[in-house]
């Protein structure tokens, strides 16, 4: 299975997983010139940015490891222009990562709430 495939059915595997935690989905792949966002959401009255990696073995690091500071600069920066683009200024925001285990079946999902403060 090629990176994209499984990045999209990584991202579907948590985007089922976030709304059975409650999670209202608002946008998925958030675009911009900074980057991406894979999901934007809201728990409760909390903006969430939400990161999803997928993997299907361990050979490249976890999917955690994947989200390292470079990574973090990036998404804080989508983030920002997410808040500035909808107006948002005022809401409390969160960023999750979803790490997505595709090495099994059913896909072992586990999400890291506040995973990392924003940088901008």
């Amino acid at each position: 299975m090629d990176n994209v495939s499984k990045g999209r059915l990584g991202e579907k595997a948590a985007k089922k997983r976030l709304l059975q935690l409650g999670y209202n989905i608002i946008e998925t792949n958030y675009r911009v010139k900074e980057g991406e966002i894979d999901i934007v959401s809201m728990d409760g009255d909390v903006l969430v940015f939400v990161e999803v990696k997928a993997r299907s073995g361990k050979k490249f690091g976890s999917a955690e490891e994947a989200v390292d500071s470079k990574k973090m600069v990036k998404l804080s920066e989508v983030a920002l222009s997410y808040i500035t683009e909808k107006s948002l200024h005022e809401m409390t925001i969160r960023f999750d990562v979803v790490a997505v285990d595709m090495s099994v079946s059913p896909p072992k999902i586990n999400i890291i709430k506040n995973a990392f403060e924003s940088t901008v």
